[in-house]
């Protein structure tokens, strides 16, 4: 159930833990009156948002606190209602004073998600851009932040509102044909229509293909060292973790098992994964250490393929082979040249590679973090716009408009009549409301708003 917002709730907005500033946050009705009751300084009441520095005085502490205290006396804040905001010093004792003291002179405690599930009732901001706010609380990484401060900045509300306006647009002119049918005006032609269905569909399916592969909040890429058995892996694996943790030898099929950690390349976190060698199938450890290499490989972002310097013509080949297996299955492969301190002489070919690297000295590994940050950024592992929250939540509605679309396409080319083509066109810009959240259920904003945190 949707709380009510004639309530004033407070809530504590800075993060859990001490900090040089601590911020309480209200909103509601009286929400300016509430602090005032705190603050030592008159508030404005009316007018622009203010900063007014006073001090707070409540009667379980024995000294005044230095405190400023922001102002939205109208409807200009965040949430569309009057609201203030105390920053004083961030001890979590003090803040806790002070919030109850809050709430015994009329506030109530805020949910989880109220402040921002309040900017949407009021029009603030939209469904997507209130699952941003809550991408940019849980954010991971780097490229997390920003694909959540995109949509929080309308990027994809802007996509959908020009879908929304493509649409609107068609049907306008249908409904405008269906009024002057008896006096045979043509106002689209089938080859217009098909011609501007076709551009909708198409923005519509890079919309649902975005949602339907979209990765959870929090997954780390995997990036998944692969190659011949004694191709250099492990020892590259240990200096990309910077520690030892896979046994390194010279000795081929020492890697059995296969090893994960969190590594760090450039602004963001892989997990990078060491794998036994691609080799024929022997005795059942082998073709085990096989299988699962394999898996690893099959569900990477990211192969490094490493092939070392010096390897024979037999060894050539079966490389080559493997590498093509893996290219074939459409995963994103960085050739790493490895062992390139083998040369015996300058002029020694090394083999075939995008990076080249020794890892016993870290020669190249620069240059191969470069190669990896620059691949996951053009992988099918980054989605600039959508995040996972939205896009579970979208998911339905986008496919049941596209498919909308495309019925309305064949309304057209089995010329069924335009007052078909228009109720299909009707459906899709029902779901593109749900999308945007201009149509919605209970059900539907508790589930997204019972995931932020309080004071959010």
């Amino acid at each position: 159930m949707i709380p009510s917002t004639d309530r004033t709730i407070a809530a504590i907005a800075s993060p859990p833990g001490s900090g040089c500033r601590g911020v309480i946050r209200l909103s509601g009705p009286e929400a300016v009156s509430v602090v005032q009751t705190v603050f030592d300084v008159r508030l404005p009441t009316s007018g622009l948002p203010r900063r007014v520095s006073g001090r707070i005085r409540v009667d379980e502490l024995d000294g005044d606190l230095p405190a400023a205290v922001q102002v939205w006396p109208g409807t200009r804040s965040y949430t569309g209602q009057p609201s203030a905001e105390i920053h004083t010093i961030g001890a979590p004792s003090l803040l806790e004073i002070l919030l109850d003291a809050l709430y015994r002179r009329g506030a109530v405690p805020a949910e989880r998600g109220e402040f921002t599930l309040r900017a949407f009732l009021a029009g603030r901001i939209d469904l997507l851009q209130a699952e941003a706010v809550l991408g940019i609380i849980d954010a991971a990484d780097h490229e997390e932040l920003q694909q959540a401060l995109t949509q929080f900045g309308g990027g994809l509300t802007q996509r959908i509102r020009e879908l929304r306006h493509d649409l609107i647009a068609m049907l306008g002119d249908l409904e405008a044909g269906l009024d002057f049918a008896e006096e045979d005006i043509e106002f689209l032609s089938a080859e217009s229509m098909l011609d501007r269905l076709s551009g909708i569909r198409a923005a519509l399916a890079g919309l649902l293909r975005d949602a339907e592969v979209r990765l959870p909040s929090g997954y780390h890429p995997r990036v998944v060292l692969a190659g011949l058995p004694n191709a250099g892996k492990s020892t590259l694996f240990n200096r990309l973790a910077g520690r030892e943790l896979a046994i390194a030898s010279d000795q081929a099929g020492t890697t059995r098992d296969y090893l994960s950690c969190l590594v760090s390349v450039g602004s963001r976190t892989v997990e990078l994964v060491d794998t036994a060698g691609t080799a024929d199938a022997g005795d059942a450890m082998t073709r085990a250490a096989r299988d699962l290499s394999e898996q690893q490989t099959a569900g990477a972002d990211l192969v490094l393929w490493c092939r070392s310097a010096g390897m024979s013509r037999e060894e050539c080949d079966r490389d080559a082979a493997g590498l093509e297996a893996i290219e074939r299955r459409g995963t994103a492969v960085l050739r790493v040249g490895t062992r390139i301190d083998r040369r015996t002489r300058p002029a020694d070919r090394l083999p075939e590679a995008d990076v080249s690297v020794c890892a016993r000295t870290g020669e190249g590994i620069a240059d191969l973090r470069k190669g990896i940050a620059a691949a996951l950024s053009g992988s099918r592992s980054v989605r600039q716009q959508l995040l996972a929250t939205t896009a579970v939540r979208c998911r339905d509605s986008l496919r049941r408009a596209h498919d909308a679309v495309m019925s309305a396409d064949q309304s057209v080319r089995q010329e069924a009549g335009e007052e078909i083509t228009a109720v299909e066109l009707r459906e899709a810009l029902h779901e593109l409301k749900i999308v945007c959240g201009e149509t919605w259920t209970d059900d539907i904003l508790d589930h997204i708003f019972s995931h932020f945190c309080i004071g959010k």
